[in-house]
């Protein structure tokens, strides 16, 4: 996740990052950005995108349309309800914007999920406070997929003596809808981890990292002064919310294996087929056949990488195997 569009600082994320992780689908996202900052973004995202063999896929914008009850690590002076006079002229002169997240209970939202679904952006829910009606309303309008599930969104919960069901649970009762989660076993404790697996199933549900741009580095200091580094997870100073991860996509491996007990390959298809399905890339990455990407990963007994290949070329300095 980065606040930056500095082409140099970018090109230099997927060579840091190779070190830990393969089938890379660089998707830059901008935490509750202004417009200024997002135009910026995409001209930079659109340059890199036309460089042979670019590990970038797309521009991914999380927010700035988000309930600010659950703004969490997000920037509260940025955070407003959709904006066509905004969203409209952005998407008809950038061609690389391939998410965009949005709480669908915020005025403007079902049409907002509308018009970006339409232009083949994909629609999904974060940051929110939405309950069932809200969820089976914007499904309908387009939203398929859950930002960060079960972070920045409330389970189930009660109103004086009443019960609701949070958006945890109006994402479960959708079959279709497709959920991520930050698999560190911080952000989603493993048995958490466990149960998305469970009910949301190998093809609905994929890892990401949510990672700070300090992640893969050996900095303990955040960009944002507002953030610490502590207990391997970036948090708020106040403790009052986490703040993005540091982990890279061998720990999500690892935790999803080791900690929640999941089947390997599962835990792999998650971090590779899956979310290049959801994403629209799937014929060229998330699996290894013939005439895709080889983006290829080569793990110990331990699940600790040993190498790394990206577009067939060996990833200097990720060599342990010979």
């Amino acid at each position: 996740m980065f606040t930056v569009a500095v082409e140099e600082t970018l090109w230099k994320a997927p060579k840091r990052l190779s070190g830990q992780q393969s089938k890379l689908i660089c998707s830059m996202a901008l935490s509750s950005s202004t417009i200024p900052m997002i135009r910026a973004a995409a001209e930079t995202t659109e340059k890199m995108m036309a460089e042979p063999n670019s590990p970038v896929l797309g521009l991914h914008l999380e927010g700035h349309y988000f309930n600010m009850a659950m703004a969490g690590g997000q920037i509260p002076e940025n955070i407003k309800d959709p904006d066509p006079e905004e969203y409209i002229p952005l998407l008809e002169e950038t061609h690389c914007i391939k998410r965009w997240d949005a709480a669908p209970e915020l005025p403007g939202a079902m049409q907002f999920g509308k018009y970006i679904t339409a232009k083949g952006v994909l629609a999904s829910v974060g940051h929110t406070q939405a309950e069932f009606e809200d969820i089976q309303t914007a499904y309908e309008a387009g939203y398929t997929h859950a930002t960060h599930f079960y972070n920045a969104m409330p389970g189930f919960h009660k109103r004086k003596e009443y019960k609701y069901e949070g958006t945890v649970e109006s994402i479960y009762l959708i079959d279709d809808m497709t959920v991520e989660v930050v698999a560190d076993g911080i952000h989603v404790p493993p048995t958490i981890l466990r149960l998305v697996y469970k009910i949301k199933g190998v093809e609905r549900t994929c890892l990401i990292t949510d990672a700070l741009a300090c992640a893969a580095s050996d900095s303990q200091v955040a960009f944002d002064p507002r953030v610490i580094i502590e207990d391997g997870v970036c948090k708020l100073a106040d403790h009052s919310a986490l703040a993005g991860s540091v982990a890279t996509m061998d720990r999500l491996i690892r935790t999803m294996v080791q900690k929640a007990e999941i089947p390997l390959e599962d835990a792999v298809r998650m971090a590779s087929e899956t979310p290049a399905r959801i994403m629209g890339v799937l014929d060229r990455k998330g699996t290894l056949e013939r005439g895709k990407d080889a983006d290829i990963i080569a793990l110990d007994r331990d699940l600790n990488v040993r190498a790394v290949w990206a577009m067939g070329e060996l990833v200097e300095g990720t060599n342990k195997l010979f």
